[in-house]
């Protein structure tokens, strides 16, 4: 394929994982010149195209939140300064953190580009603020300019076009959504495992959270449903992670003293593809109030193995419609974990059931390949 000609642009997140690799990748094979902003890239798969030009930020930081907070404000100024130095004359296209990076676009002649798939100050209403607090106020008057002015504005789904729609015209918004880790089925049996060998649970049937723990994710549940299984021998609870809020769970599982319920940090890269085969039943969570339109990469993930969710997250979400549309998950809201208990017992107890939604996942992932990241370029390029 022949590339367009002096048509340069910049990829930006100040931490990049396989989808910004992916979005560089395919930006790559069509634009004559790509270059990439970011403080880390966490490479899973895909390794990132030996002729995208690297420029190194400040990394993100995870906690406290005053550290974090600075680290946003820093990479903003730091992004701001070589796009206006090293990167002038390219087209930008902004994909997830520091989370006001896309207001840039505000102040700055490129042509600005963005994929949002947490809408701020939206977000916040999980802390308690009202739609009439002064930040949640100036942060919505900037979208408003921001998302009109963006030459492209994505999304990933349609209860997140929702969310954004309510900022800016919906024939603005382009849908696309993203993409799996892993591209094939290569979930590996228990018996040949070493993942499941190293923590002997031959014989568990595996309920798996694994991410992060922050905010957003009302992990708490996972601890909750492991107390109403307690008495069940065969069901074992893992929450994989960290975050801020992974004492306080730690804490409740030993005040309920659950024997039932574990805490792993993250696997290595390498380990990962055998904790997920581990996997029986993942769990994805989402806080309802900020749950419409959000959906996890690790929903993907689990769907590409064939490994059939309990999805914690509103009536009005995207995974409640994953779940009615696909028959690979079951969704309940935070009120119906008694109904998503049984569903785990019930899951547990029926290998053919189990089996269906095994292969619902499997047939479903095929919507979300790679292939999804040369779809952003396709309409970047196309859309009108």
């Amino acid at each position: 394929m022949e590339k367009i000609k002096n048509r340069k642009i910049v990829v930006v997140n100040q931490a990049s994982n396989y989808l910004t690799v992916g979005f560089c990748n395919a930006f790559a094979a069509q634009f004559e010149k790509v270059a990439l902003v970011t403080g880390s890239v966490h490479v899973q798969g895909e390794e990132l195209d030996a002729g995208i030009e690297v420029t190194y930020i400040n990394k993100w930081v995870e906690r406290p939140a005053s550290k974090k907070f600075f680290s946003y404000i820093k990479a903003c100024f730091k992004i701001y300064w070589l796009l206006i130095t090293k990167h002038r004359g390219y087209e930008v296209f902004f994909v997830s953190i520091p989370p006001m990076g896309y207001l840039l676009n505000l102040i700055l002649p490129h042509r600005f580009s963005m994929v949002i798939w947490d809408v701020y100050p939206d977000i916040f209403k999980i802390t308690g603020m009202q739609e009439t607090h002064p930040l949640y106020r100036i942060w919505s008057a900037l979208n408003r300019k921001s998302f009109k002015k963006a030459f492209r504005l994505f999304t990933i789904s349609e209860k997140m076009a929702d969310l954004v729609e309510v900022y800016v015209d919906r024939t603005k918004i382009i849908i696309q959504p993203i993409w799996s880790i892993f591209q094939q089925n290569e979930r590996v049996s228990k018996t040949q495992n070493p993942f499941v060998a190293e923590h002997h649970l031959q014989d568990k049937f595996i309920v798996q959270y694994s991410g992060n723990i922050g905010l957003t994710h009302k992990v708490e549940v996972v601890v909750e449903l492991a107390e109403l299984l307690k008495d069940n021998k065969q069901i074992v609870f893992q929450i994989i992670g960290r975050g801020p809020r992974v004492p306080a769970l730690q804490k409740m599982v030993e005040e309920k003293q659950l024997p039932n319920c574990f805490f792993l940090p993250f696997q290595t890269d390498a380990m990962f593809p055998y904790s997920l085969s581990a996997t029986d039943l993942g769990i994805v969570i989402l806080d309802e109030l900020t749950s419409k339109g959000s959906v996890p990469s690790k929903s993907y993930n689990l769907m590409s193995y064939g490994i059939p969710s309990l999805y914690i997250a509103g009536e009005d979400s995207e995974l409640n419609s994953y779940a009615s549309l696909y028959q690979a998950a079951e969704c309940y809201t935070e009120r119906q974990l008694l109904q998503a208990k049984d569903f785990i017992l019930n899951l547990s107890n029926n290998p053919q059931k189990w089996q269906t939604m095994s292969d619902n996942a499997i047939k479903t992932s095929q919507l979300f390949r790679r292939d999804n990241a040369d779809k952003f370029v396709t309409a970047y390029l196309n859309s009108n």
